[in-house]
């Protein structure tokens, strides 16, 4: 008997213990900020979420510590102008307007001597000079802009050395869901603006366009993003964690929030071999129609041949030239057959060269009728 209580004297003794000791450990947490049951219970939830956040913020931060430097400001000197004014109190008065840089996008720097990759769009206006500003404040002017005809892109040379470059990455292997950084000048204001994202989805095709320089591009196979782009942000790189681009910013889709696209730096890299092999951008072929796919099941309700059907044809154009008119049918190009489960006629003028003859089959008035097109300049 006694056995027994003795054995229950030393449980009550070592549970009241416990007790103690998590109530006290409770009142120390709570009240002094303690954690002395931290030892026994970790909080691992907690921990793994903080760890998380501090991951992710670290990334972040050393990213655009290291590569922030090399993305630039581009802006535009307008030329100075008078304007006549009219007040009912004062009469007409005149004011000098422009002759201040404007900033209208951003770029990044691929070179240590100079090479600066941004958006065609940024740099459209053949008339205005271009300037680039870097993180420190240095302004830098424009020497020279190749545009790349194909593709929404231009690559500018400013007289410098030493410069801090990007890195390039790979776009073949972008997954949806992946994280992203986009740095620019937001709203042609914010210099060197820092958001953040994940790849929303790949291979789209939009039609882009800035408010600030008026500009329309049909661009196809670009990356859909939601770290937040603003006009000022094209021409910016989008950059995955590593510090690498994988992008760079175009567009942003009007009346929605969080959806952007930026060109893949694949299509960069691409253009900037072009431009190191060729000291500049190939001119663009050119043939000079408009045109509507007639698909088969139209084909066969209206009695004619699968193929391009000329809507318009541009005056002086390679096409009018040669007797091209609207209204034909085009069914074959360079010997391809052309229709939409074949080949795309833009994409057999692209690979071609300017100055380069090809055979254009067409259908008119019931007959087929061939013609050599020799393919010209396209000019902007």
């Amino acid at each position: 008997m006694k056995t027994n209580l003795k054995k229950i004297l030393i449980i009550a003794s070592i549970l009241a213990f416990f007790l103690v000791a998590l109530t006290g450990g409770a009142i120390a947490d709570r009240i002094f900020g303690f954690r002395p049951l931290d030892k026994i219970f970790p909080r691992q939830s907690s921990f793994r979420i903080d760890q998380k956040v501090l991951n992710e913020e670290n990334v972040v931060i050393n990213v655009v510590k290291e590569f922030g430097p090399a993305v630039v400001t581009v802006s535009a000197q307008t030329p100075q102008r008078r304007v006549l004014q009219f007040s009912p109190f004062g009469g007409f008065s005149s004011q000098i307007v422009g002759g201040q840089p404007q900033n209208i996008g951003s770029g990044f720097i691929v070179s240590t001597d100079g090479l600066i990759v941004t958006n065609k769009h940024v740099v459209s206006d053949t008339t205005l000079s271009y300037q680039v500003v870097t993180l420190d404040g240095k302004t830098y002017d424009v020497k020279q802009i190749s545009r790349d005809p194909s593709n929404d892109l231009a690559v500018l040379k400013i007289e410098a050395s030493g410069l801090k470059t990007v890195e390039m990455g790979d776009s073949g292997n972008l997954q949806v869901g992946q994280f992203v950084i986009a740095i620019g000048t937001a709203l042609g204001e914010f210099r060197n603006t820092v958001t953040t994202g994940v790849v929303s989805g790949l291979g789209r095709g939009i039609e882009a366009s800035t408010s600030l320089q008026g500009y329309v591009e049909q661009l196809d196979n670009v990356i859909q993003t939601d770290a937040a782009i603003n006009p000022g942000n094209s021409g910016g790189p989008l950059l995955n964690s590593a510090g690498q681009v994988i992008g760079i910013n175009v567009a942003v889709a009007q009346g929605a929030q969080n959806i952007g696209f930026a060109i893949p730096v694949n299509t960069i890299k691409e253009a900037l071999n072009q431009y190191q092999a060729n000291g500049g951008f190939p001119a663009k072929p050119y043939l000079g129609i408009q045109y509507q796919m007639i698909n088969k099941q139209a084909a066969i309700l209206n009695n004619v041949p699968q193929g391009a059907y000329v809507v318009d044809v541009v005056i002086n154009s390679p096409a009018e030239k040669t007797g091209i008119q609207v209204g034909d049918i085009i069914t074959k190009i360079a010997g391809q057959d052309v229709n939409q489960e074949g080949s795309d006629l833009t994409k057999v003028i692209s690979s071609k060269k300017v100055g380069e003859a090809i055979s254009i089959e067409f259908w008119r008035n019931g007959e087929t009728k061939t013609l050599n097109v020799t393919l010209g300049e396209f000019k902007e």
